[in-house]
C-alpha cells in the first residue's frame, strides 16, 4: 500500500486526482487532504508517516512552497500546476515530478511509477534513501520565498544584495534597493544559502559578496563594509574576531 497526502484547493480538481490515482494504481491510499498552506504547515509539523505528496503550487493563501518551508519533512512531492514557471523550484522541495493541468492518467501514472523506481532502488539500503532525500533537503537555493504586502515573490538570490533583522523581523533587500520580508530568521537562512557568496557579517546582516564594493578598517581593529546597492544606508561592521574570516572569503571569491 502507498499511503499518499494530497494538498488542492480546488474542490473538482482533488476529485479527479483521487479518482485518477485509483484508476492507475489501486494500491494508493489516500490518507489526507489538505486545501491550503495553513492547514499543510499544521498537518506536516506533526510529522505525518506518508510514502509520497501531492501538491498543487498555486493555493488560496500562497504557494505551497511555503508548506515545505516551515516543516521538516522527507517525504517524496509530485508537484501540480496550470503553469510551468515554478518547474526549477519545485526541484528545490523534495519534487521528484511536476505534472501540468490537466494532469492525464498517463502522466500521472508515470510519476507513480518514478517514485516506485526510486523506493526500489533504494530499498536495499535504507540508509542511501536517507542520503538521497537528505541532499534535496540541503540543496542550496536558487531562490526565496518573500513577502510585500499581500504578495508573495520568487526572488533569485544572485538579485539580493543582503538580509538584516530589526526589531526581531527579517528584512530582505534586492540589487534595486527595494525592500521585503522574509519568513525565516537569519541563522535558518545562513544554513541554506551558499557560503561562498552570502557572508554572516554580524548578528544583524548577511551580505551578498556580489553588491561588496569594498570594505576599510573601522575603530583600528573592526572592518566597515560598503555595499553597492542605491539607497542604502546600512552601516554593517566587522567585529575583530570575524574579520580574518571575512578578508579571507573576499580575497578567496
Amino acid at each position: 500500500m502507498l499511503n499518499a497526502i494530497i494538498i488542492e484547493d480546488e474542490r473538482l480538481a482533488l476529485q479527479e486526482l483521487m479518482t485518477n490515482l485509483q484508476d492507475v494504481s489501486p494500491d494508493v491510499q489516500v490518507t489526507a487532504t489538505l486545501s491550503s498552506v495553513k492547514e499543510g504547515i499544521e498537518y506536516l509539523s506533526n510529522s505525518p508517516k506518508a510514502d509520497i505528496i501531492f501538491s498543487d503550487v498555486q493555493l488560496g493563501d500562497g504557494l505551497s512552497f511555503e508548506i515545505f518551508n516551515y516543516t521538516d519533512i522527507e517525504i517524496p512531492v509530485v508537484f501540480i500546476t496550470g503553469y510551468d514557471e515554478f518547474i526549477m523550484s519545485a526541484f528545490e522541495y523534495n519534487g521528484i515530478d511536476y505534472l501540468l493541468k490537466p494532469v492525464s492518467k498517463d502522466d500521472l501514472s508515470k510519476a507513480i511509477m518514478k517514485y516506485k523506481m526510486l523506493a526500489k532502488h533504494f530499498s536495499a539500503d535504507n540508509k542511501r534513501m536517507d542520503n538521497l532525500l537528505t541532499q534535496f533537503n540541503s540543496k542550496k537555493k536558487t531562490r526565496l520565498l518573500v513577502r510585500k504586502g499581500l504578495e508573495n515573490i520568487s526572488l533569485r538570490l544572485d538579485e539580493i544584495a543582503l538580509f538584516y533583522t530589526e526589531n526581531k523581523i527579517v528584512y530582505v533587500v534586492d540589487q534595486s534597493g527595494k525592500k521585503y520580508l522574509a519568513d525565516k530568521n537569519l541563522t535558518d537562512l545562513e544554513d541554506e544559502l551558499d557560503e561562498n557568496t552570502f557572508f554572516r557579517a554580524n548578528r544583524q546582516y548577511i551580505v551578498n559578496i556580489n553588491f561588496v564594493k569594498g570594505f576599510k578598517a573601522y575603530e583600528k581593529v573592526k572592518l566597515l563594509v560598503d555595499l553597492n546597492v542605491p539607497e542604502t544606508n546600512h552601516c554593517i561592521i566587522i567585529s575583530q574576531e570575524t574579520a580574518p574570516a571575512f578578508r579571507k572569503w573576499m580575497y578567496e571569491a
